[in-house]
């Protein structure tokens, strides 16, 4: 549900990849060093390992490659749900 009134929320739903960030973490491979291996930018691989792009079919065979590991197991999709404050009709960054 996604509401453009000042102060109300907006919901955002999106696929992350639990096993891929698992992978990634234990390999001690570091993403800018992935990224350069690749042959891709930093941003573009932080967008798919964060869920916000959809990884293309050779990058998943890539990264699975790199990671030794499975590409299923590596991009097996869980759906999460956020709540992102607006303000008008922007979403804000909650102040730390």
């Amino acid at each position: 549900m996604q509401k453009t009134s000042l102060g109300h929320e907006m919901t955002i739903q999106r696929d992350i990849y639990p096993n891929l960030k698992l992978k990634i973490y234990t390999s001690g491979l570091r993403q800018n060093r992935m990224a350069k291996i690749l042959g891709i930018d930093e941003a573009h691989l932080s967008k798919v390992i964060n869920g916000f792009r959809e990884p293309s079919d050779h990058l998943r065979t890539q990264i699975a490659e790199i990671l030794h590991s499975d590409p299923e197991w590596l991009f097996h999709k869980v759906l999460v749900t956020e709540e992102s404050p607006l303000i008008d009709g922007e979403t804000m960054e909650p102040k730390r």
